[in-house]
């Protein structure tokens, strides 16, 4: 038999085995949509009451983080690692026993999963808040707060395309700055991990043209450019309805003297626009935003729910962003 036939063999088997056994994982690590809410019926190991599955730059995770700080409930903390913050740890084997839809943050109360940040704020209201702490008792501010709960919320797989419809939504695409500067230094293979076995192949496929282009050169595209301005006005107008709703209740808080859940969310945006520095463009020059943010950081919860899980990847793409600005290289023709 000639070596070329045998080699040509053998090459043929490796490609053979190669797909087997990524049809094997890719069986293995099948993501799915999940229900939000509490899931009765899903039991996960557990040693605590409550434990939390979540990412430190994960605005979601920063807004449970907050929340449980503001009740003072104690948790176990298990850190996943998201593709911006080191690897695709949320599409592990082992993660989607605890979450299919590979999110975070996941929260367990004595063993069953709460899934969605929105959801996983009323249902520690609902377990924990016996005084209303952080629910207003009034059922008029109660509506006010939930609207404003829902205002804070990202809502669907991709809030990136509809940046109008709440804050929450808005502000992806004012990160994806921050996500170009960190992507620089992730390995490309792990983010292709993610074209392979994550449900959603386009933020993959996004993540990978940001890491070959880079930071300056992500920003001087034409859809990026158009992302940033339409997520910029949308956030503006965002913003000046909570301007009104604060002036309207008197402040310092959306519903006036209580500090509510829908405070909660609003800082966690707060905290994004700051690690973006959005904070000149959208904040700083409107004096009741910057008290309200002032007030904001003020509160313990902050500095439990967002300063003390400062990602080091971030805090260098915030410094990186600023001084792109202050020496003028940003691009012509989107917010800065």
């Amino acid at each position: 038999m000639a070596l070329s036939t045998v080699i040509a063999g053998g090459v043929v088997t490796l490609v053979l085995l190669g797909l087997t056994l990524f049809l094997r994982e890719r069986a293995l690590r099948q993501t799915r949509p999940m229900p939000p809410g509490l899931q009765a019926d899903i039991s996960l190991p557990f040693t605590a009451q409550w434990t939390l599955y979540h990412n430190p730059f994960s605005l979601c995770s920063k807004k449970i983080r907050v929340c449980l700080a503001e009740y003072g409930v104690d948790y176990d903390s298990v850190a996943i690692d998201l593709i911006e913050t080191g690897s695709y740890q949320n599409i592990s084997r082992e993660f989607l026993k605890v979450n299919p839809a590979a999110t975070v943050p996941v929260l367990l109360h004595n063993a069953h999963p709460v899934y969605e940040s929105h959801e996983q704020l009323n249902y520690v209201a609902s377990v924990v808040d016996q005084t209303g702490l952080l629910v207003p008792q009034d059922a008029q501010l109660r509506q006010v707060m939930d609207v404003w709960v829902h205002k804070t919320s990202l809502l669907g797989d991709d809030p990136i395309d509809s940046p109008e419809a709440t804050a929450g939504n808005a502000v992806p695409g004012l990160t994806v700055p921050i996500f170009a500067a960190m992507l620089v230094s992730i390995p490309t293979a792990k983010i292709v991990e993610g074209l392979l076995f994550h449900r959603i192949k386009k933020r993959a496929l996004l993540f990978l043209l940001m890491k070959r282009r880079g930071l300056q050169k992500t920003l001087t595209l034409k859809p990026v450019a158009g992302v940033l301005n339409r997520s910029a006005k949308a956030m503006t107008a965002h913003l000046h309805e909570l301007e009104l709703q604060l002036e309207s209740s008197g402040g310092p808080w959306i519903c006036g003297d209580q500090f509510t859940l829908a405070d909660v969310g609003m800082m966690v945006i707060f905290d994004r626009l700051r690690e973006g520095d959005w904070l000149h463009l959208l904040v700083h020059h409107r004096p009741v935003l910057d008290a309200y943010w002032t007030a904001l950081q003020q509160r313990p919860s902050y500095q439990a729910g967002c300063a003390d899980f400062v990602h080091p990847a971030v805090a260098e793409a915030t410094v990186e962003l600023a001084a792109l600005k202050q020496a003028d290289h940003w691009p012509p023709g989107i917010p800065r």
